[in-house]
């Protein structure tokens, strides 16, 4: 729900031009929900779960390739991302992606812990998702930043330094928690 969410904003974003009434903001809702579903994200996730109410499964001949892709798919965003980290000046933009690490791996465990909190969730499901909400940026956001062109370097360096903060940052959510 998020990503696809994200995707139909920023693609609101990106669609909206020039003065706004209600034919052009028509025409720009249309435009940004046409893009959101043909957005490499959602549409395979939106495809996935359609197939999969259909009880089919796909012949071994493709579902075995396939399942050797997708297995892929996160070691190989992750190389990616290295790649965009070794060419990327870091040093640049140290501040800004201290700012976004700091939120990440610190201020958002918080909130989801205060929310489940008061959701009255206890335990072992609090543990998981305060972790979860802990781990460092992914390639989701990379990708969504690479996709719209949008503040390259400061995501890359956030992604980054919220990888190196995580190290230690995680290791004391769980302790914390345990």
């Amino acid at each position: 729900m998020m990503l696809t969410t994200a995707t139909v904003v920023l693609e609101l974003a990106v669609a909206h031009a020039g003065p706004v009434n209600a034919r052009t903001l028509l025409a720009t809702a249309g435009r940004a929900f046409a893009s959101a579903l043909l957005h490499p994200i959602p549409l395979p996730i939106v495809c996935g779960l359609l197939f999969a109410q259909t009880g089919w499964s796909l012949p071994a001949v493709v579902d075995k390739p396939l399942a050797l892709l997708g297995s892929a798919f996160g070691p190989v965003s992750l190389v990616l991302v290295g790649v965009t980290l070794a060419r990327s000046p870091v040093g640049a933009h140290w501040r800004g992606a201290l700012g976004i690490s700091l939120c990440k791996n610190l201020l958002l465990p918080v909130l989801v812990w205060l929310s489940a909190w008061g959701f009255g969730i206890t335990g072992l499901p609090l543990t998981v998702m305060v972790v979860a909400a802990g781990l460092p940026m992914g390639a989701n956001v990379f990708l969504f930043s690479q996709r719209y062109g949008v503040a390259h370097d400061l995501v890359t360096a956030s992604i980054g330094l919220s990888t190196l903060l995580a190290l230690v940052t995680l290791s004391a959510w769980m302790l914390w928690l345990a």
